[in-house]
């Protein structure tokens, strides 16, 4: 392919990322990695060529998210802690997977089709029931803006049970281990994790997962780049790309109900974990 068309092209998978990873909070890499494949970058390449991208667009989506207070700091917090340093070892660790690079896509797509399962199976029929409900949810939103930092600490006490330390630090550990040696920004981890094992909403999950995939994917890229991991051809278009498509992706999770979320990302990565899968194992 000439190399403008090859750029435009890239830009376009950029802008589509971004939509993913503001819409589902999964870093994008599950479009752009296969995509850029198909594009002629080489499998361990690949892995490191789509973090760049994933930073821009993790802060593009979260500013977003911040405005409509679905952040959870503390969670952000320890999930990062000790994310950080998972993702470099990750990273390290990329080199030394047999299979030349196909098998870290085959586990890509297994992690890919473990999450549409654990989406859509969350995605259940009461959802609907709040839904039918818009005066009742309106009224609690607006006791909830008029009870403001009360609201929240409350909030805070009746969810504590399933909020220890120690599950967001768990949770980092397989997010950052993820992102370095998968390159995937470690969100198919997360978003389940928050929504199945800690209990956030699922807006709160995807909002929060979301800003923890920018901050792990900081030392991914660096440890990336000084294994010479990084197509700079590919990775600057797709950081461009992503920044409109995250603030996109952004509104359009805060605009949906849960239910069609998590029914909408479940599907989507279904499919594309099955063609994913059987590309990867045929060029193994």
């Amino acid at each position: 392919m000439p190399e403008p068309w090859r750029t435009l092209v890239t830009l376009v998978v950029g802008v589509a990322t971004g939509v993913l990873s503001g819409m589902f909070g999964v870093g994008g890499a599950t479009v752009s990695t296969p995509a850029i494949r198909v594009l002629g970058v080489n499998a361990i390449d690949a892995v490191g060529t789509t973090l760049p991208s994933i930073l821009p667009s993790a802060v593009s989506g979260t500013l977003r998210y911040r405005r409509e207070g679905l952040i959870r700091l503390r969670a952000v917090s320890w999930t990062s802690l000790t994310g950080i340093a998972a993702a470099v070892l990750g990273s390290l660790a990329s080199h030394h997977v047999p299979g030349h690079g196909h098998l870290l896509m085959v586990a890509t797509a297994a992690l890919i089709g473990f999450t549409a399962w654990r989406m859509a199976r969350t995605a259940k029929p009461e959802d609907a029931i709040a839904e039918a409900e818009p005066d009742t949810m309106a009224a609690m939103e607006d006791a909830d803006a008029r009870a403001g930092s009360s609201s929240a600490v409350a909030t805070a006490v009746v969810h504590a049970p399933n909020r220890a330390w120690w599950r967001f630090a768990l949770t980092g550990v397989g997010a950052g281990a993820l992102s370095g040696l998968l390159g995937v920004g470690g969100g198919v981890v997360m978003v389940p994790a928050f929504s199945e094992w800690i209990g956030l909403s699922i807006k709160e999950a995807v909002a929060t997962s979301l800003a923890c995939v920018g901050v792990l994917a900081v030392p991914s890229t660096i440890t990336h780049a000084f294994l010479n991991d990084i197509d700079w051809s590919y990775a600057i278009p797709l950081s461009v790309g992503v920044i409109p498509g995250a603030r996109l992706g952004a509104i359009l999770a805060i605009r949906a109900s849960d239910r069609s979320l998590r029914l909408t990302v479940a599907t989507m990565l279904g499919v594309l974990a099955v063609v994913y899968a059987v590309g990867e194992l045929l060029a193994l």
